[in-house]
């Protein structure tokens, strides 16, 4: 499968201005400064000597923050006063009457300590506590065992990282996020024809793993060697998105299209990777990742 690339890791830079060393800036000991030094054995024209003065940069944003700060807060005061003198002058206005016949579900209260019990088609939770790969599409009729198929179903981690450009930053990123682990299906159809679909979980925690790693994996979606596209919304999903890459052609070998997913729901994320020598419609990435989606 083609490698993704890494997620960014923004550069540190900076200098340090080198010591001047205590001949920078001599002055006699407990000596007072002149008020207008002058260079010795000047004639009366020569100029004055003007000591070197720190110049410090002058912080222009903070200065247009504040002024933006106070303008807000005067204008949201003195908004708050015409309004609360509007409506003290006014007749109160009559509310209109309530139309809550009670809420349908749970019918009654529930005993102290018991709580509502969802089917485990409906909870989410339960789903990817138990075995993940179950969540995974099945084989379609007449599917080939994919020739890079994982045994098991079970992707390592190590194995994962290894597939990024800088194998060493993508699995430092992987531990940082509190990557779980991954299930994995592929399989072969027609001469050519391969897919892949992975799902990547992460530990329920302050960091958002899945999340970062779908948006990192989107990010560069549009670059030259991927799909030069934005991609198109997932129906069914606030997040995901599906690509159709432009045809790579190279002398000597045969052309190949590509196709990929991603999205994520709750702790996991999803992408899904076509490969085939023929043209891969849209409408067959788009069905594929909206059956995977249908089944978190």
């Amino acid at each position: 499968m083609p490698e993704a690339a890494p997620a960014g890791v923004a550069p540190v830079t900076g200098a340090v201005a080198p010591d001047a060393g205590p001949a920078a800036n001599p002055v006699a000991p407990d000596a007072e400064p002149a008020a207008n030094p002058v260079a010795p054995d000047a004639g009366p024209t020569a100029e004055p000597v003007v000591p070197a003065v720190e110049v410090r940069p002058r912080r222009r944003g903070l200065r247009t923050v504040g002024l933006i700060a106070v303008a807000a807060v005067i204008g949201l005061a003195g908004g708050t006063a015409v309004g609360y003198g509007i409506q003290a002058d006014r007749e109160p206005t009559a509310l209109p009457p309530l139309n809550q016949p009670g809420l349908a579900y749970p019918a009654k209260a529930l005993p102290e300590g018991q709580r509502v019990k969802l089917p485990a088609s409906e909870d989410l939770r339960a789903k990817a506590e138990g075995d993940l790969r179950k969540l995974l599409l099945p084989k379609p009729a007449g599917a080939k065992k994919s020739e890079f198929a994982d045994a098991d179903g079970w992707l390592r981690v190590s194995t994962f990282a290894s597939q990024f450009n800088r194998p060493g930053n993508a699995l430092d990123d992987l531990l940082e996020t509190d990557i779980r682990r991954i299930a994995v299906t592929s399989w072969a159809t027609g001469e050519y024809k391969e897919t892949e679909i992975r799902l990547v979980q992460y530990r329920a925690g302050d960091v958002l793993g899945a999340q970062e790693f779908v948006e990192e994996q989107q990010a560069y979606m549009p670059e030259e060697d991927f799909a030069e596209s934005e991609g198109t919304e997932l129906d069914g999903s606030a997040n995901g998105r599906f690509y159709v890459f432009p045809v790579r052609k190279k002398a000597g070998y045969l052309d190949m299209y590509e196709a990929r997913a991603y999205f994520y729901r709750g702790d996991i994320a999803v992408e899904i990777f076509v490969i085939d020598t023929k043209k891969i419609s849209a409408k067959e990435i788009r069905s594929l990742a909206e059956r995977q989606l249908g089944r978190l």
